[in-house]
């Protein structure tokens, strides 16, 4: 995994003052992959001989873990079989979509910004560990983590554990807290994931929820990033 402070962040941090800490998301949040993911869906869903969605109908039935999004559409839950030749072909499928994708409008700015003012951020993801971390660094914004770290074991499962070891590594290099923290994504998941340890989350309409479904967390929910950012700031005053 990659534990770094490549910018000294936690070392020009304000001693004596509580700084809040942006734990991002990646596919849909900073990168703006949706339309890749169905394509790949799509291509999944075309080995069960499942017919083709929108991104609206995506937005409307996506849910975690990915098993249980397939069965809204087949009815049931795909069989071992089923799951295992789905999962591969939607990641072979998006590999080859994810080269056209640019990550989402301003976040270059945004990420810079909030380096800028001392404050730090780390990168969370369920994609795979070992395709995160040489994609994020070919986009350039790896120096503005303190931690990229990406799912290490089976995909298809819940983020709410995962954000739990993120935290425990958070705490033993910089004493990063949950309740200091502020999570930034694009699904239900990711709040489900920040009140299983205790952060705040700000839920991003640009990925894979529609608003009315983001909703239904009962967290703040914006329409841009700058928005999410903007907010954050406020959880800190």
């Amino acid at each position: 995994m990659v534990l770094s402070d490549p910018a000294g962040i936690f070392s020009r941090m304000t001693s004596g003052t509580t700084r809040t800490h942006l734990v991002w998301d990646w596919n849909g949040t900073l990168l703006d992959d949706t339309h890749a993911v169905i394509q790949a869906t799509n291509a999944a869903f075309a080995e069960v001989e499942l017919a083709p969605i929108t991104l609206e109908q995506y937005r409307e039935m996506y849910t975690i873990p990915i098993p249980r999004f397939y069965e809204r559409f087949l009815g049931r839950l795909p069989t071992e079989a089923e799951w295992e030749r789905m999962d591969g072909i939607f990641h072979r499928y998006y590999a080859e979509q994810r080269v056209g994708c640019g990550l989402t409008a301003g976040v270059e700015e945004l990420l810079h910004q909030w380096q800028r003012a001392g404050r730090s951020q780390s990168l969370l993801s369920m994609y795979g560990h070992e395709q995160l971390v040489p994609v994020v660094r070919g986009y350039g914004i790896e120096p503005r983590f303190v931690r990229v770290e990406g799912r290490t074991g089976p995909s298809g499962g819940s983020k709410a554990l995962h954000m739990e070891r993120h935290f425990e590594a958070l705490a033993g290099v910089g004493g990063i807290a949950p309740e200091n923290s502020v999570v930034i994504g694009d699904a239900l998941d990711d709040a489900v994931a920040a009140a299983h340890v205790g952060a705040r989350a700000v839920l991003y309409t640009g990925g894979s929820h529609s608003r009315s479904s983001l909703e239904g967390a009962g967290v703040p929910v914006v329409d841009s990033l700058g928005e999410a950012v903007a907010l954050a700031e406020t959880f800190s005053a």
